[in-house]
Parts: structure tokens; sequence; C-alpha cells
């Protein structure tokens, strides 16, 4: 009985394992080809500094690219980390139920003794091997990366600012798991989820630009993760983090409502 409790939770589990596997290899190249880079262009990150204008830096969150901290900030979190591994989590979490759904397998999974409630459930906890393997392995990239040009990491702000992430990547995958129960077509909840988290993200960092409209910006889970702040002043925002928590445990909620009433 355990055993079959469990099910789904073993098999997503098992599905997630290589394409985490491969999003890490993925950052390694990337990682190999901007540390190799920064001690060339170091001091010429200075002179760009100077000359872009500042609402490009706003835009982007982007601040001390002379340093290391700032310099893989920039190029590797601030666009690779937010943009493309949320919009990830969200095209994960939209598979998640849609898929069988659409593939007519939700029928057979439901026929076991499992309540609607656990199968959601079930497919969230196995987010946990996409969020280990790509915390734990993306961090020990690039505090080696930095070891190996001797441009060391606080290894504690490396660590936070992987684990101040995992809060937002959840909303990200619930963002993606809302779409999952409510539209059929897994094609078009996965088009769906990436479109609201990719918008999210684009309206937070234009709001940013206007003190005026800032405000605007507050829906999206991005407002609440500052990679810069974390890697470059060492600020950590427990606070954000929290907030990024609430808003997937309601949204995880919303999901398993909206499941629990539909028709199969």
């Amino acid at each position: 009985m355990g055993g079959a409790a469990t099910a789904v939770l073993r098999v997503e589990s098992g599905k997630r394992v290589r394409s985490s596997l491969v999003i890490v290899v993925v950052f390694a190249l990337l990682a190999a080809m901007y540390f190799s880079m920064f001690p060339s262009v170091q001091e010429e990150m200075e002179v760009l500094e100077d000359a872009f204008p500042a609402f490009f830096f706003d835009l982007f969150g982007i601040e001390a690219l002379h340093t290391i901290e700032g310099f893989i900030a920039a190029e590797i979190y601030s666009f690779f980390w937010i943009v493309l591994v949320g919009i990830y989590f969200a095209y994960v979490g939209a598979g998640m139920i849609a898929r069988d759904v659409d593939e007519r397998k939700m029928d057979l999974t439901l026929s076991n003794p499992i309540s609607r409630e656990s199968v959601v459930l079930q497919k969230v906890a196995a987010l946990w091997v996409p969020l280990v393997v790509l915390n734990v392995g993306v961090g020990a990239i690039v505090f080696l990366g930095g070891a190996i040009i001797g441009e060391p990491f606080d290894p504690v702000a490396v660590a936070m600012v992987h684990l101040l992430s995992v809060p937002y990547l959840l909303v990200c995958a619930a963002i993606g798991l809302v779409c999952s129960v409510a539209i059929d077509r897994v094609r078009t909840a996965r088009a769906t989820a990436l479109t609201v988290v990719f918008a999210l993200w684009l309206v937070d960092s234009v709001s940013r630009l206007d003190d005026n409209y800032e405000w605007i910006g507050a829906a999206g889970p991005s407002r609440y993760y500052d990679e810069t702040a974390i890697l470059v002043r060492e600020e950590y925002a427990y606070g954000d983090a929290g907030t990024l928590l609430a808003a997937f445990v309601v949204l995880v909620g919303v999901a398993v409502l909206l499941f629990a009433r539909r028709d199969i």
C-alpha cells in the first residue's frame, strides 16, 4: 500500500532526471564561456558601465559588471536562470495534468485507489528532482568557475542565490500547474504558462524604469527574487522568499480545487 500510495511521485521523479541533467550541462558550457571571458573583459566592463544609459542596467537589474559577482549575476542569472529556467519550470508544471488528460492516461491513474488531490500533490512533489539537480549542479559550477580563474565567490552568497531561487521557481511551476488543470490540451497549457511567466518578467522589468509605475510589476514573481542583490551586495530578502512560498501554496491550492471539481 505504501508503494502504491507514492507511485505517482516515483514515476514523475524519474521523468525529471534526464532533462535536469541536460540543463546542468548547458549551464556548464555557458559558465565555461563566461568565466573564460571575464579576465580579458574585466576592464572593458567598467567602460561599458559608463557608456550605457542607466535605464539599460535598471531594466535587467545589472550592476558592478567589473566584478565577478556582478558579471556572473548579469550573464548567467539575470536572464538564463530567471527567465529560461523559470520557463522550464512553467513548462513542466503545465504538463503535469494536461499531458495525462490529453493522452488519456489520467483515467487509468484515477482508476487506482488514489485521490485527485494526491495525484496533483505527488506530481508537484516530484519537482524536488530538478530543484536539487539544478541548484546543486549550477551552484557548484559557478563556485568552482570563480576559484579556477582566481576570482572566488563567497560560498554563502552562491548558496543563497540558489536557495532563494527555489520559491521563485516553485511559483513558475505552480503557474504552469494552474494552466494544466484549467486547459485540456497540453500544448495550449504549456504555451499559456510560458507566455504568462515571460510576460510577468517583462512587465516587472519594464515597470522598474519609472517609479510611478513600479507597482505594476508587483504581481510578477521575479520582483521578489533579486540575484544581483544576493551575489553583489549579499542582501538576502527572506521576506520576499516567504511571499513567493505563500503564492506557491495558494496556486497549488487553486489547482487542487479545480482538478477535484472537473470532469475527466
